[in-house]
């Protein structure tokens, strides 16, 4: 099962943060590998969405469970779909100075044992990719700003 944490500082608040990240169904417009991004339930604070990742002829749709804990977390719980199990979090951390550190973690773990050597060779720098596709959309939507 690969998994990946990174903290990141931004220049951002972590409300700014939180409702990037919680606007799930504008990831098609920005994350990489991110078809399409529907919801299928909202019940305030517990979402339930269908994301449909592909590269080039691969497409797989995925069912997950998203806890909004505003601002401070969002938690994604897998429900259906190609991976045994898929575990990820986010945490915005305010600081002093009112910009945000992010907390990410996610861990992923596929039924395709063929598809998860795969991954477990490009994991790494395909997470690391995404994040920063959050980053770069946070510069779009907010603006440039100084990162101390």
């Amino acid at each position: 099962m690969p998994t990946h944490a990174e903290q990141k500082h931004l220049p951002y608040t972590v409300e700014q943060m939180f409702d990037l990240v919680a606007d799930i169904e504008k990831y098609h417009e920005f994350l990489p590998w991110c078809v399409a991004c529907r919801k299928t339930k909202d019940k305030g604070g517990v979402i339930e969405a269908d994301l449909i990742i592909g590269y080039k002829m691969i497409r797989e749709k995925f069912k997950s469970r998203i806890i909004l804990d505003r601002p401070e977390e969002i938690r994604v719980e897998y429900l259906d779909g190609p991976m045994k199990s898929l575990s990820n979090q986010w945490a915005f951390i305010r600081n002093s100075d009112n910009t945000c550190t992010i907390d990410f973690y996610v861990d992923i773990d596929l039924t395709n044992s063929m598809l998860q050597g795969v991954m477990n060779m490009f994991f790494e720098k395909a997470v690391t990719k995404m994040v920063g596709a959050f980053e770069d959309r946070a510069k779009e939507l907010y603006g440039a700003k100084n990162n101390n």
